[in-house]
C-alpha cells in the first residue's frame, strides 16, 4: 500500500474514532490517549496528522457538517414542488436523529463545551448553522415566500427545537410535530 493511502486510512480512522468519542462522551472528557488507543495509533502519529486536540475537534466537526449537508441535499433534491422541499428538511432531520443525533445536536453540544470564540471548532459550528439557514432561505425563495428570510428563521428555530425535544424524549415525534407547524407557516408565507 502506498504511503499516502496508508496516511489517508490512518487519518480517517482517527477522525472516526475521535468524532464518535467526542459526541458520545463530550469533548473535554475524551483525552488524546484514549483516541490514540482506540484508533490504534500513537499520540505522536495523532499530533503529526492534526497538530493539536483543538484542531482534531475542528476536523471532526467539519466531517459531521459535511455528512449533515450531504444528507440534507440528498433528501431535499427531489423533483417536488418547492414548498414540499422545505418540508423535506424536516424529513432529513427525522432520519438523521436516530443514527447521528441521538444525544442532541453535535454542534450545539460542542458549542456548549467550547466557550472560547477563538477555538477552531467554533467557526465550524457557526458555518453549519449559517449554511442551514441559507439553505432554508434559498428554498423559501424558490417556494415564493413573501418574506423568505423570516420564514427561514422560523423554520430553523423549529428544527433546532425539534432536535432538542427529540433527543431529550420530551415530545414524542417532536420532528413530526415541528413539521406540522412548519407546514402551516409555509402555507401562510407562500400562499
Amino acid at each position: 500500500m502506498k504511503r499516502s493511502a496508508l496516511t489517508h486510512l490512518v487519518t480517517e480512522r482517527v477522525l472516526g474514532v475521535a468524532g464518535r468519542l467526542f459526541y458520545e462522551n463530550g469533548i473535554h472528557s475524551v483525552g488524546v490517549d484514549l483516541i490514540a488507543g482506540e484508533a490504534g495509533v500513537t499520540k505522536k502519529t495523532l499530533y503529526a496528522r492534526f497538530g493539536s486536540k483543538d484542531a482534531l475537534v475542528a476536523q471532526c466537526l467539519k466531517r459531521r457538517d459535511e455528512r449533515w449537508r450531504e444528507h440534507v441535499r440528498r433528501t431535499v433534491e427531489r423533483r417536488v414542488p418547492a414548498t414540499r422541499r422545505l418540508l423535506l428538511v424536516f424529513d432529513a432531520l427525522d432520519t438523521w436523529m436516530p443514527a447521528e443525533n441521538y444525544r442532541g445536536c453535535g454542534f450545539v453540544n460542542a458549542h456548549a463545551e467550547l466557550p472560547d470564540d477563538a477555538h477552531p471548532g467554533r467557526q465550524v459550528i457557526g458555518e453549519d448553522k449559517i449554511w442551514l439557514l441559507g439553505c432554508l432561505r434559498s428554498l423559501a425563495e424558490q417556494a415564493g415566500a413573501q418574506e423568505p428570510r423570516k420564514l427561514a428563521y422560523s423554520l430553523l428555530i423549529l428544527l433546532e427545537g425539534a432536535t432538542v425535544s427529540s433527543s431529550l424524549g420530551v415530545v414524542p415525534g417532536a420532528v413530526g410535530h415541528a413539521k406540522s407547524v412548519a407546514k402551516l407557516l409555509i402555507e401562510d408565507a407562500c400562499g
